[in-house]
């Protein structure tokens, strides 16, 4: 597949989020004026289906629970689209991914095609595939992005896209790549692509609430799995990191990262920027395994003093709270499906398609996860460029800068972070040991 480089502004890399950059170029959802008052941002009408056009090879990395649901949804997302090749570090992984896309979507993959090691991501990029899922643990994120974009591929990056500063500087200098060859790429910030969070944004966007003020976000949860038996006899310090990802800081970047960059970035793109400073605090209470606290509370910073809170826990038995609200000069609004005014006083309520025999449902038409993946192919079959590497790029620096407060207790920045040489893990990969703290940090003593 031949792509041909293509002469994008600056602004329009960045875009409005998905409502702007995800399919805005298909021509639906233009932005419309009159004469007598400002020109009205429209979201995009997403396609419910992906055109038809020739076959698209993807070649899936990473074969874990999401990786296998990031190829189904790929596969879902209209015709003629394949996956043909697999990576993976652990061979039952790839095995379990590969029997559930044949017991369930009709995909053969050849033993040929399927790959495991550390290598194993090279292996899949040069097997002939048009697109890649890069689907690993988010510490291996980087660099899988920086070789697919050097291969001419197209990529879906499930988020985070790195854990520490270093590795979000090589996404930001890959998607520079990306645009200049004309490569389309898609994030795992699935809400972005979701009908009734795009459709509150236009809602926003066009002043329903005013002037936005401050924001609140939350990613309270039980704790996340765990590999819960003893590790076992055999294997060493990274099989066993590997098998349990999700509870180590060098591998997943703590779940103010992992999750609650989510919130975060639905925040940076109803605000339509970033915030410059954090002051956050953590700690762990519960957690038995890994070296990640177990909450976090973070006081970020806009450039121009406005202020949001962020909280996000992983402890059992406690008050779950996955949510935004966001204040404006007018109103108020949850980010998802509605507005209220200061009195308590419904302003605007998104319109769900009714469920089975007319019930009202709160889902919509299309899963997010679908969508996503439509929205990629679309770009692809169409032309209609997407890319959305600086979006999450700046929802993940975020994350970080909220996370090394906590950890070092400081005030920290957009420039320290841009500027950091923070490199988490092992400078060589291989079923070893693994020089890296087997506790989390302790605020105030914590080496900056």
């Amino acid at each position: 597949m031949v792509h041909k480089p293509r002469n994008f502004s600056r602004r329009k890399f960045i875009g409005d989020a998905a409502a702007a950059s995800a399919i805005g170029a298909l021509g639906i959802g233009a932005i419309v004026s009159s004469c007598n008052r400002k020109p009205k941002f429209s979201a995009p009408a997403f396609l419910d289906r992906a055109p038809d056009g020739p076959v698209l090879k993807a070649g899936l990395i990473g074969c874990g629970s999401r990786g296998t649901g990031a190829a189904v949804n790929f596969i879902d997302a209209g015709p003629n689209l394949e996956i043909t090749s697999l990576g993976d570090i652990f061979e039952h992984r790839m095995e379990r991914c590969r029997n559930e896309l044949k017991e369930n979507r009709g995909i053969v993959v050849s033993d040929q095609n399927c790959f495991l090691g550390f290598d194993a991501y090279q292996k899949v990029i040069d097997s002939g595939v048009d697109v890649v899922l890069l689907c690993t643990p988010t510490h291996f994120r980087p660099a899988h992005f920086e070789y697919a974009i050097q291969a001419r591929k197209h990529v879906f990056a499930e988020k985070p896209i790195a854990v520490d500063p270093v590795g979000v500087r090589t996404v930001m200098a890959a998607g520079r790549m990306a645009e200049s060859a004309g490569l389309n790429v898609i994030a795992g910030t699935q809400r972005r692509h979701q009908r009734d969070y795009v459709e509150t944004f236009e809602m926003v966007k066009n002043g329903a609430i005013g002037d936005l003020v401050s924001a609140s976000c939350y990613w309270n949860q039980g704790r996340m799995w765990h590999v819960d038996a003893p590790r076992q006899e055999g294997w060493s310090d990274m099989e066993a990191m590997l098998r349990d990802w999700v509870n180590w800081n060098w591998l997943c970047g703590d779940h103010i990262l992992d999750l609650h960059i989510h919130n975060l970035d639905i925040i940076n793109w109803f605000f339509e920027d970033h915030p410059v400073k954090a002051v956050g605090f953590g700690g762990r209470h519960r957690l038995q395994r890994g070296n990640h606290y177990d909450f976090f509370s973070t006081d970020f910073q806009f450039g121009d003093g406005r202020h949001i809170h962020s909280m996000t826990r992983q402890i059992d038995g406690c008050t779950n709270n996955v949510s935004e609200i966001i204040f404006g000069t007018k109103g108020i609004t949850n980010s998802r499906n509605r507005i209220v005014d200061y009195n308590g006083n419904l302003i605007w309520q998104y319109q769900y398609p009714p469920g089975p025999e007319g019930q009202p449902t709160s889902s919509v038409k299309i899963n997010p996860y679908v969508q996503e993946h439509i929205n990629l192919v679309t770009a692809i079959r169409t032309g209609d460029y997407i890319n959305e590497t600086r979006n999450i790029c700046e929802s993940n620096m975020i994350a970080i800068m909220g996370r090394e407060s906590a950890y070092t207790g400081k005030e920290v920045t957009w420039d320290q972070m841009m500027n950091s040489t923070m490199k988490l893990g092992p400078v060589e990969y291989k079923m070893g040991p693994v020089d890296t703290p087997r506790m989390p940090p302790l605020p105030g003593i914590a080496p900056e």
